[in-house]
């Protein structure tokens, strides 16, 4: 049988990179279509360059560091790749991925992370949150995302079968595509991270600092408590912004970019993991709970599904500061234990997702 992967794009380190980077690992053998990709990214995802097909975007001017420039560009780029010597085609999409042309004899498997999220749910917040509202760029922007939404419902088609991040996210699916998943939670590998019992007394937050992370409610939280320590990990467009905030409160520290080794250390060591993103699913929170550190998390999305709330940690209902200094409160009147977090994390690993995720192809290949 002849697998092919196809992943939207292979240029920086995220989430689903980690999820494509283990159905890689189940099929080493597949060739992989992708719009773009880093050569520094394929070898930390240990794919072979060799077996990677880029698209026609790769080769256009500022590419692949721009490629966003030309998203009007991804369905075309998308829709070149041949895909007809294939048996199994794996797509791993938060964007176009599963718009690949499939024939009838073939089996189009997608993991869905979600519909493209800056053409539906976040429309309304990217225009703005880009200065998008009005003007002539504004106009071209919503132009293409309006056919964009269109392309993305038609494409939704050529999937036979759709594999969810979440439940949120089945759910997304259903709204938009009228389409029915299964939910395969994401690979979190928590072998990597070890329990910690004994917790120091700081909070800790972790992520890309862009505005829909949220980082800046949780600066802003404890910003008002100068008796709790919070350290924030992560770099990005809202790094200056927030360490020019931080600069005058000494119980905030911006540590920017950091190893793995330090960020595991850090996360083992706080008394709780601080998270005000609404994701779609969320693996850090995760990884946070896999050290046997409790979570206090934005009570929307895949939150629910991933932190029980008075177990392993704390959900709170609104994305304000306040919101986040009243759950602060709650979890310093509470006790958590180290190791039922951990048990919990383990419902997330990387063995599970592999056993489950080859269960559900096994059975779509022989029910063809």
């Amino acid at each position: 049988m002849r697998v092919a992967l196809v992943q939207d794009w292979l240029t920086e380190m995220g989430g689903a990179e980690k999820v494509f980077a283990s159905i890689h690992s189940l099929y080493p053998d597949a060739d992989i279509f992708t719009l773009v990709a880093n050569d520094d990214i394929l070898e930390k995802l240990n794919i072979d360059k060799s077996k990677v097909t880029t698209s026609f975007i790769q080769r256009l001017p500022g590419c692949p560091k721009r490629y966003r420039n030309y998203f009007p560009l991804f369905k075309y780029g998308i829709e070149e790749f041949d895909l007809s010597s294939y048996d199994l085609v794996i797509s791993s999409s938060y964007c176009v991925a599963k718009g690949v042309l499939t024939n009838h004899n073939q089996v189009h498997i997608s993991y869905c992370h979600s519909p493209v999220r800056y053409a539906w749910d976040l429309h309304h917040k990217y225009i703005k949150e880009a200065n998008l509202e009005s003007g002539f760029k504004g106009m071209i922007a919503k132009y293409f995302l309006h056919h964009l939404r269109i392309w993305d419902i038609a494409s939704s088609n050529r999937v036979d079968h759709f594999i969810a991040n979440s439940n949120f996210i089945a759910s997304r699916i259903n709204k938009i595509y009228r389409r029915k998943s299964d939910t395969i939670y994401p690979p979190v590998d928590v072998d990597a991270f070890t329990l910690q019992t004994n917790k120091e007394n700081f909070y800790i937050t972790c992520s890309r600092l862009v505005p829909y992370k949220k980082v800046d409610l949780i600066v802003d939280a404890f910003s008002k408590m100068p008796d709790k320590e919070l350290v924030v990990i992560g770099d990005g467009p809202e790094f200056k912004k927030l360490n020019k905030v931080v600069s005058s409160l000494p119980n905030i520290k911006m540590l920017g970019y950091q190893s793995f080794e330090v960020l595991k250390e850090k996360m083992a060591k706080a008394k709780a993991f601080v998270f005000a993103a609404e994701e779609d699913f969320g693996i850090v929170p995760v990884e946070a709970q896999a050290c046997g550190t409790p979570v206090i998390a934005y009570g929307k999305g895949g939150s629910l599904e991933t932190v029980k709330h008075g177990l392993t940690g704390i959900l709170f209902k609104e994305q304000t500061s306040d919101s986040i200094i009243v759950a602060v409160e709650e979890f310093e009147q509470l006790s958590f234990d180290p190791v039922i977090i951990r048990t919990h994390a383990e419902s997330f690993s990387t063995e599970i997702f592999n056993n489950s995720f080859l269960s559900f192809v096994k059975e779509k290949i022989v029910t063809v």
